[in-house]
């Protein structure tokens, strides 16, 4: 029996099968406000017959956006604009529907990737960006701001207030974002981190804040509401975070009841070097996996559905999340379900479509 179509909990939340559309910046708000495009982009995910659909990361004040054009949740007008592409996608779709909470740190104020993606000048509508210290993404960047003690507290509350922004609007899930080199992930590198006070210096300092941030949040919606965390596993930079430190991190973790870990890697140095490989992110969940109690998701270069089976048979996640193969194609599920004999939700306009010999293939 297909382990990929079997059903899993996260907390209290039930998805139908282990597929998890992973969060994918769409670079298309307007403001911070979501536009028609995102409920052109999410709408047509929320039909794919995947377990969990992430909506991609929205930023939890202005300047930690990762460019003018990402997608926030700080401000009643961001949260209404989401809630309306919610309500409509929630007319034909049950699918959950979860959300990535984030702060881009130094690597905000930034071009689209289509412009270049390059940092955008103080005098070309960019703005002053935040970090742990005040070490450029690329040497000859402008230097970020180093958080002060105050400034840290009043973004761990943007992240608290932006949590009950998701919950008011039926969000069924939270995931923080503590990965690609954005904000939390440059408090636990030693590479982007070089504070000298309790934020810094130790492993256990430059957990600090993250854990800080996910255990205000935690406090701030209700009991039980799924909560999980994205990490790098690794900088894939020599003395940079790597897969012990992120075990030490998933530790630290499992007392404050996370529900999961979504394993990603890299974004924190250009000096990273990623084989560009299948599964290549694979060894570092299973790692994290034998570890820890936390169901944990991997994610990078997972592209058939034979590859993704055989991860979840060999124990080496709990979940599978697919990106950028969503967006290629968007009815993967479909199509890994006819090969391994599952069955998704489908829309019953759709239910025509079912290929001869494939009967069983959509839920009705």
């Amino acid at each position: 029996m297909s382990q990929l179509f079997q059903p899993f909990k996260i907390s209290h939340l039930t998805l139908k099968n282990r597929i998890v559309i992973a969060p994918m910046c769409q670079y298309s708000a307007q403001d911070g406000l979501a536009t028609d495009w995102h409920l052109i982009h999410l709408g047509n995910l929320a039909l794919s017959g995947a377990g969990l659909l992430m909506i991609e990361a929205a930023a939890v004040e202005p300047i930690g956006r990762i460019t003018h054009s990402d997608l926030g949740l700080w401000s009643d007008e961001t949260e209404s604009a989401l809630g309306k592409v919610l309500k409509s996608i929630r007319q034909y779709s049950s699918m959950p529907i979860s959300i990535q909470l984030a702060h881009a740190g130094r690597k905000a104020s930034s071009e689209v990737p289509w412009k270049g993606g390059q940092l955008l000048s103080i005098e070309n509508d960019g703005w002053q960006t935040v970090a742990p210290s005040a070490i450029p993404f690329n040497e000859s960047d402008r230097a970020p701001t180093a958080l002060s003690i105050d400034a840290l507290n009043r973004i761990k509350a943007y992240f608290v207030a932006s949590a009950k922004r998701a919950v008011n609007i039926g969000i069924d899930a939270i995931e923080i974002h503590a990965a690609h080199g954005y904000l939390l992930h440059e408090f636990l590198s030693p590479l982007s981190n070089q504070r000298q006070d309790q934020y810094g210096g130790s492993l256990e300092n430059r957990m600090c804040f993250p854990l800080e941030v996910f255990a205000a949040v935690k406090e701030s919606i209700p009991q039980d509401f799924p909560l999980g965390i994205r990490i790098s596993a690794s900088d894939w930079v020599e003395g940079g975070w790597d897969i012990d430190q992120s075990i030490a991190f998933t530790k630290a973790l499992e007392p404050l009841d996370c529900h999961f870990i979504h394993v990603s890697s890299g974004g924190l140095s250009p000096k990273q070097v990623i084989p560009n490989e299948p599964n290549y992110q694979v060894g570092f969940a299973e790692s994290i996996r034998q570890n820890t109690k936390i169901p944990v998701i991997a994610v990078g270069l997972i592209t058939d559905a034979s590859q993704a089976e055989k991860i979840l048979q060999e124990g080496k996640a709990d979940l599978i999340a697919l990106a950028r193969g969503m967006l290629y194609d968007p009815r993967w599920p479909w199509h890994a379900a006819a090969e391994l004999n599952g069955s998704v939700d489908a829309p019953p306009q759709y239910w025509r479509s079912q290929p001869r010999g494939l009967s069983n293939l959509f839920n009705k």
